[in-house]
């Protein structure tokens, strides 16, 4: 049986009010190295200029909430707070607060998607990576992926269509050198090489979402007619083969059947690519004398 959706759960978890509320129900300091970051977390670029803005924050004010974590043999996994660990290195705060929950790996991945989700931190291809993730590891479907995050079938399926774009193309839109909708209007371009120029245009003449859309369809249309074109031809070629084919097949034909009344017997031309040859059938000795009489 599947657990409720752990969005309401958590947006209570990580508030100001709750963490006050929990001061005397296990939240504790422990040293920063006993501390280690989730491998499954989502997201995987943390912005430099946020995080120093953060160290700052917590160089002045403290760590105001405690980091979600669980634990992990003789250490603490993050669940959720990556940023203000990263943050508090910077800041080379020695004790961090943690708050120790009992998830298992199901929960750890699915409170670490939700509170990136809640706060708007994944960009579009780290949403798909953590949404196939979800798929992958525990048999979801979209549909439940979609329960699960607070998110419509129809913004999952379209966010896992990006996992069809080229990896290099899925490390620009990891790079913000593309954005969603400039990414989303390049899957319909089925040809990889097309796909990339197309991108690189994209990039090079900063195009609007609007722009890259009608951009697209010119490629596809170009590529298209070429199609036609090269299928045309193709026709064309296969056209006049044939056409000589058959118009060597009734020379040949003419040539045997002339060649079979003159001599008065069966005669048989088979022709190559290079050569050809022509047998002359005789039964006797006499019929052969007189075959290259009339030969002569």
């Amino acid at each position: 049986m599947r657990q409720k959706g752990l969005g309401k759960g958590l947006n209570a978890l990580l508030s100001e009010e709750a963490v006050i509320n929990q001061q005397n129900e296990g939240i504790r300091f422990v040293d920063i190295n006993e501390i280690e970051p989730n491998y499954d977390q989502p997201r995987k670029k943390f912005d430099q200029e946020e995080l120093n803005e953060l160290m700052l924050s917590i160089q002045e004010h403290g760590i105001l909430q405690p980091l979600i974590v669980r634990e992990k043999g003789n250490k603490f996994e993050i669940v959720a707070g990556e940023r203000r660990y990263r943050a508090a290195r910077l800041a080379k705060v020695r004790e961090i607060p943690i708050l120790v929950k009992d998830f298992d790996d199901k929960q750890v991945l699915e409170v670490a998607l939700i509170e990136n989700i809640q706060r708007s931190d994944l960009n579009s291809m780290e949403l798909a990576c953590a949404y196939s993730l979800l798929m992958e590891r525990f048999d979801y479907t979209q549909e439940e992926v979609a329960t699960r995050v607070g998110k419509s079938r129809s913004e999952v399926t379209n966010i896992m269509r990006l996992l069809k774009l080229t990896p290099d193309l899925q490390q620009k839109l990891r790079d913000e050198e593309l954005s969603y909708g400039q990414a989303r209007a390049l899957l319909p371009i089925k040809d990889i090489q097309l796909q990339k120029e197309a991108a690189e245009y994209i990039i090079a003449h900063e195009l609007t979402v609007r722009e890259t859309e009608k951009y697209v369809q010119g490629v596809i249309a170009k590529a298209e007619k070429s199609e036609e074109q090269a299928a045309t031809e193709a026709r064309k070629r296969m056209q006049a083969v044939l056409e000589e084919a058959l118009g060597n097949h009734v020379f040949i034909k003419e040539v045997q059947e002339g060649l079979q009344k003159s001599l008065g017997t069966k005669v048989s031309i088979t022709q190559g690519k290079r050569k050809g040859k022509i047998e002359i059938e005789f039964y006797s000795n006499d019929e052969l004398e007189r075959i290259i009489s009339k030969i002569k």
